[in-house]
């Protein structure tokens, strides 16, 4: 199963670059410039992976990161930034980002591996519902 993806970044150059790149992996993607677009796809669409910068205009992805944990906690959340420091690496994972990648992304294979390790664990996740699904029909 191919994950729906979503990328937020204000940078046009990027969000294009990235959802061309998973789709041609077989991905869907959407894309929102901001925090409040990607609130809207967030409510109108399923996503499982969200990719996001950290710093942008207005709301920052760490705003994005905490809405996130809060109404959607099984969307899994990847984070770009070319604002490499330790403090936001560290922040990213405190708040609940599964990986932090540093911009520029030029090879996308680090961006490739936690995309994959995100739809692994849906993928085990489904599984396991699957299992307690079939295990209730076996006791009724």
């Amino acid at each position: 199963m191919k994950y729906r993806i979503l990328i937020v970044d204000d940078e046009k150059e990027i969000r294009d670059m990235l959802s061309r790149h998973f789709r041609l992996k077989g991905y869907s993607c959407s894309t929102a410039e901001g925090v409040d677009a990607a609130e809207g796809v967030l409510q109108s669409e399923l996503v499982h992976i969200v990719i996001s910068d950290i710093v942008m205009p207005g709301k920052s992805g760490t705003e994005l990161m905490k809405l996130i944990n809060e109404e959607y906690p099984m969307v899994k959340i990847i984070m770009i930034t070319g604002y490499v420091s330790l403090e936001n690496a560290l922040t990213c994972m405190r708040r609940g980002a599964d990986t932090c990648i540093f911009k520029p992304l030029g090879d996308l294979t680090e961006l490739d591996e936690a995309v994959h390790r995100a739809g692994a664990w849906h993928s085990r996740w489904l599984e396991k519902l699957h299992i307690l699904k079939d295990n209730r029909r076996g006791h009724e």
